[in-house]
């Protein structure tokens, strides 16, 4: 297989064969609080892309070029959480000066990225299938937009079910773990895929 085939099998299997939202279950906690509707859910969606490019990205060449050469590749995820905090850190303060009506909607859930485990699990996948420098950038980008994707999806189907005729006892949470429930469900068709 050529280098782009598998840069493209690598982009599709982190957007979509293995989201790490619905099939991997990782990164719950944003992707059913800030989907309320779909311009929020998109700010998010762009801000955890980010910070999940550029994390995989920092964490492979840390965790290659210096602490694997220096035989401490036990102090990765040490490593990671501080790259992902930093990564954070800037965003936050990005969307502070530039976007204040975005940062005020997000509430907590902004710096609560640095504790999404969709980014944490993102670098740990990419060390653990041993990908190399590019195939670790398309993954981190490729995850950031299927989480980006499944949060924008959430959102319009949130903003809909506002106006449905949902049963009283469905209203709010339940029917949208539901929601979640049957994307899964059609996510999962992909599997086998790749």
């Amino acid at each position: 297989m050529n280098s782009e085939t598998s840069l493209i099998m690598v982009f599709i299997s982190l957007a979509i064969v293995n989201n790490l939202v619905l099939i991997k279950f990782l990164g719950i906690c944003p992707y059913l609080g800030v989907s309320r509707r779909v311009d929020m859910a998109f700010g998010m969606g762009c801000a955890v892309t980010f910070v999940m490019t550029i994390s995989g990205t920092v964490t492979w060449l840390v965790n290659n070029l210096v602490l694997q050469k220096i035989g401490m590749g036990y102090l990765k995820y040490i490593a990671f959480i501080m790259v992902i905090a930093s990564m954070v850190q800037l965003v936050e303060m990005y969307v502070r000066k530039f976007f204040p009506s975005l940062y005020e909607s997000f509430g907590i859930f902004l710096p609560l990225i640095t504790t999404n485990c969709a980014i944490l699990g993102t670098c740990l996948f990419i060390d653990l299938w041993e990908f190399t420098f590019l195939q670790a950038v398309v993954a981190s980008f490729g995850g950031g937009l299927g989480f980006t994707l499944v949060i924008c999806m959430m959102g319009g189907i949130r903003e809909h079910l506002e106006w449905a005729d949902v049963p009283r006892a469905l209203k709010g949470a339940g029917i949208t773990l539901i929601t979640a429930g049957i994307m899964t469900l059609a996510f999962m068709g992909f599997s086998g895929m790749i």
